[in-house]
């Protein structure tokens, strides 16, 4: 796994921090390659009214998303941990190719396996309409 650090099960806040920032630091990258390598081979989404399974599935979806999704920017904060598990909230702001911002609201429920990666994520989140002007995340 190159240059990503894996942080273990059963989590302690310190280590539930980390990791957040960390998934916070390589999203806002968007390099495929090192998003897609913090997931498990068989990893299972739901995000919103859509149901992605393994990687390449993941890569196809956030190729995608970033299409549409331009200049996106996001902040996660860590809400609750238990063992393998976190709730997240998500926040995060982009524009589509019209120049209308968004901003995006959600919650995320992780669940990792053994080795600190990823296998299961479920996603919801609702968008709202925001002037340029009104942006927080820069």
């Amino acid at each position: 796994m190159e240059n990503i650090k894996l942080l273990l099960p059963p989590f302690t806040m310190e280590i539930a921090l980390e990791k957040v920032q960390i998934a916070e630091d390589i999203w806002n990258t968007k390099d495929l390659k090192k998003i897609c390598l913090s997931f498990t081979p068989k990893t299972e989404w739901r995000y919103g009214t859509e149901f992605i399974n393994g990687r390449e599935e993941v890569k196809q979806f956030l190729k995608h998303k970033w299409a549409t999704e331009l200049d996106y920017k996001l902040k996660i904060e860590l809400w609750g941990f238990r063992n393998n598990r976190m709730a997240v909230r998500i926040e995060y702001e982009w524009h589509n190719q019209n120049e209308e911002w968004y901003r995006s609201y959600g919650n995320e429920l992780w669940e990792f396996d053994d080795n600190g990666l990823l296998q299961k994520r479920f996603v919801s989140f609702n968008d709202l309409r925001i002037n340029e002007t009104d942006r927080i995340l820069k």
